[in-house]
Parts: structure tokens; C-alpha cells; sequence
């Protein structure tokens, strides 16, 4: 169920990092090498991206499938970027939302991804809607299992959660409700990524200044590595640390206080 990529590094285009590679997300939208489950993305696609001295990012997001936009190819060409998300999605409901449930999700500096399915969605993980503020609940960007998720990674990090905590502990938390989910998650504030492997593959490259995480490599270089399955990955510039999940130290989620 999708694929997806993310990226900070210099400045490069659009299309170097999602058209031009000979396996990149244009290709896995048709012929993904390593997907576990389905075998075509063409359910819409998005790509976020940040401007120099502009910490909101820009979104391109479409209902279809990325082979059939004609713009894009000429978005991809042109724009420059020095962190990027972006996804091609295999809908867990087909039609579910149209663009709105495109990833990446966005709220102020944070973009967001879900590859995977809750599959007992709604009923399994309509306990933990208890956690999320009303208005959280009420301006969903999408009824789809991957806008709830992020919705609850988006309240950990209004909390005051750092990423890695905020992510593990959302799959952790969505995983102990709905044992059969899979929840690769993936994360930028266009400084740092962020991501979980839980259920599908996950695979980084790392360089000095650069490093790129994607659901399966864009092409045959022998630098990119596998993630173990149940980990969670951090990266910046710098380079890359890996944490089992079960490492994590449990803590409660954060509560909706009324008052």
C-alpha cells in the first residue's frame, strides 16, 4: 500500500529525486521492486517541499495517478528544493477522499506520510479517537485510516513530544489496538527525517550533507541500506540512527482536558 520518499540534502530538483531515477516513485507508481502489498500506486500521488527562508512547504497533490499529469512533469523539471516528501498512494478504500487523502499530510512545518492500512479501520482504533481534541477529530483532512494516524502524531508533537517519540509511540499505540496494522510512517520538518518500519520495507541512503529515505531504493546503488522491520529511523544531514521500537519506554498519550 503505497510508497513513498523523503530527502534533505542540497538543493536539487524535483524530478532528480522522483521522475529521473531509473526505479524513483514515477516508476513504483506502476512497478514498485519491493512492495509486500498491492502492485499499483496510482490511487493519487503528492510531493511537499521547502523554499530557502520559507519554513511552511509548498504541496502538489492529485486524485490520479502521477504518469497521467502532465504538469508535474514540467513542476518537477524546474523547482529546486533542499528537503522534500513525497508519496504515491494505493488507496486502503478505493476513491476514499480523492486529493484530500493524498499524502503528504501538512500542518505549519510538518509534512507527513503513511504507508501501510489499519485493518481493522474504523472500529479497532475508535478508542484511541478518545485521546484527540474535538476540533483534531472534526477538521480531518480525510475519513482514511493514514489522516487519522497522523492526526495522532500531530497531537504528540503539539504536546511538546519530540519526532521519535511522537512516531514510536503512535505505532506503537495504533499497533496494540489493531495488531494487524502496518504503519511505515514518515516524517520532515525540511531539517530532520523521521520514520517507523512496521510492516513493509524501508530503505535509507546516507552521505555527508544528504540523506534520503524511501520505502525501496530509486536505483542500484549499493550505499542504500534496509531498515529492520519494527524500527524506527531518525536523519538529518549529519547522518543516520536506528532504535528498535521496543526500546521505547511507554508513556501515555497526551489528553484533551475540557474545561
Amino acid at each position: 500500500m503505497c510508497r513513498h520518499l523523503a530527502y534533505v540534502g542540497p538543493p536539487e530538483s524535483l524530478g532528480r529525486l522522483i521522475t529521473e531515477p531509473p526505479h524513483g516513485l514515477y516508476r513504483q507508481s506502476w512497478a514498485p521492486r519491493r512492495q509486500r502489498y498491492g502492485t499499483v500506486n496510482a490511487d493519487g500521488f503528492g510531493v511537499g517541499w521547502y523554499a530557502p527562508d520559507d519554513p511552511v512547504p509548498a504541496r502538489y497533490r492529485r486524485a490520479g495517478p502521477i504518469w497521467a499529469d502532465q504538469s508535474f512533469a514540467d513542476l518537477a523539471r524546474v523547482v529546486r528544493t533542499n528537503a522534500l516528501l513525497a508519496a504515491v498512494r494505493d488507496a486502503t478504500l478505493a476513491g476514499a477522499d480523492a486529493e484530500a487523502a493524498a499524502a503528504p499530510f501538512a500542518a505549519g512545518r510538518w509534512l507527513f506520510s503513511h504507508n501501510g492500512a489499519l485493518k481493522g479501520w474504523p472500529h479497532s482504533v475508535a478508542p484511541l479517537a478518545a485521546a484527540l481534541p474535538p476540533v483534531d477529530l472534526l477538521s480531518l483532512e480525510a475519513r482514511t485510516d493514514s489522516a487519522f494516524v497522523w492526526a495522532l502524531v500531530l497531537h504528540r508533537l503539539h504536546s511538546g513530544e519530540d519526532p521519535g517519540r511522537a512516531m514510536g509511540e503512535t505505532v506503537l499505540q495504533v499497533a496494540e489496538a489493531d495488531p494487524a496494522s502496518r504503519l511505515n510512517l514518515l516524517l520532515t520538518d525540511g531539517e530532520t527525517v523521521t520514520a517507523t518500519a512496521w510492516g513493509d520495507t524501508l530503505w535509507y541512503l546516507a552521505e555527508p550533507g544528504r540523506a534520503v529515505v524511501a520505502s525501496e531504493p530509486y536505483d542500484d546503488d549499493p550505499r542504500w541500506h534496509e531498515v529492520p522491520d519494527r524500527t524506527l529511523l531518525s536523519a538529518d544531514r549529519a547522518g543516520v540512527g536506528l532504535t528498535p521500537l521496543k526500546d521505547l519506554v511507554p508513556v501515555a498519550p497526551p489528553k484533551e482536558h475540557c474545561t
